[in-house]
């Protein structure tokens, strides 16, 4: 019985740091969400005004606008990264001082800010002195006089490469994690029985590690739905609103228009996609038999 005791009291300063970074928060944007506050006006909440915020969020076109732009960059930044990072992972899942290396310096791009990813994106994605503009335009001469940052599908293009950027050292050291689980005899039986080296990947390899893959890509796309830093100081949310997620698009409705109750309300909508995704994310770790015994 006491030890039962003392193992729920060392719970309660992490019950109450969650309760204070997380629930509070929570349960005070879905409060606001329902109510009239305008930051120029009050500096406090007004009247209720139940689901009209809400109501109106999802008959603005910018809302539609940001729903797909997230959309598309959640689609093809997720699959970009997973894709990369599974190459790169197999290229380096056998053993030596090279890959060991190349594994110790992979960390290096995921600990930067993604906020300074973004300011060194912009000045590398710059027309007159860009060094990945003039890079790209070197190898692909059609991309020469390409503006990048001011035409959307060149922005959308940037804003991928720097999260992919930024993204693929920490889950290239997930699936070399997975890999390292795949038994060797399988693949060397494969080979014996005549497979190919592609085949033995496809049909032996990667079947043995589709859980790692699945959770890579509902985590990757639990984060990619967050974006914010890179949009905001890479592209801006531009050229126009090309290139504006839904959480920046939050941020824009409560920090520069100042209305917070249409902010929640937004808020409220984009952590409902989060938690679903995390739900099913939870699922795939712990399937219900698991979990009961």
């Amino acid at each position: 019985m006491h030890d039962r005791l003392t193992r729920y009291l060392l719970l309660v300063p992490a019950l109450v740091i969650v309760l204070g970074t997380t629930l509070w928060p929570l349960v005070s944007a879905v409060t606001t969400s329902f109510r009239n506050w305008r930051l120029k006006r009050s500096p406090v909440p007004q009247g209720w005004v139940g689901f009209d915020n809400y109501v109106f969020g999802f008959e603005e076109p910018e809302f539609w606008n940001a729903l797909k732009v997230t959309f598309v960059f959640v689609t093809l930044d997720v699959l970009i990264a997973v894709a990369v990072s599974l190459g790169l992972a197999l290229l380096l899942r056998r053993a030596g001082v090279l890959q060991s290396l190349t594994r110790a310096v992979l960390i290096l791009p995921f600990a930067m800010s993604p906020a300074l990813i973004g300011v060194s994106f912009r000045f590398m994605f710059n027309g007159e002195y860009g060094v990945l503009a003039k890079g790209i335009g070197w190898l692909i001469p059609p991309l020469a006089d390409v503006i990048w940052l001011a035409s959307p599908g060149y922005a959308m293009a940037a804003l991928i490469l720097s999260d992919v950027w930024h993204w693929f050292p920490y889950l290239t050291l997930i699936f070399l994690g997975g890999l390292a689980a795949v038994p060797v005899e399988t693949e060397e039986a494969a080979l014996i029985d005549g497979a190919t080296p592609w085949q033995t990947v496809l049909l032996v390899v990667l079947p043995q590690i589709k859980g790692v893959i699945a959770v890579a890509l509902i985590l990757k796309t639990i984060f990619a739905l967050k974006m914010f830093d890179s949009v905001q100081t890479l592209t801006g949310a531009g050229p126009g609103i090309t290139t504006q997620t839904l959480a920046h698009y939050v941020y824009t409705i409560g920090f520069v228009h100042y209305d917070m109750g249409h902010a929640s309300a937004l808020a409220v909508v984009l952590t409902a996609l989060l938690v679903g995704i995390g739900m099913f994310y939870t699922r795939l770790v712990m399937p219900p038999k698991a979990v009961a015994r």
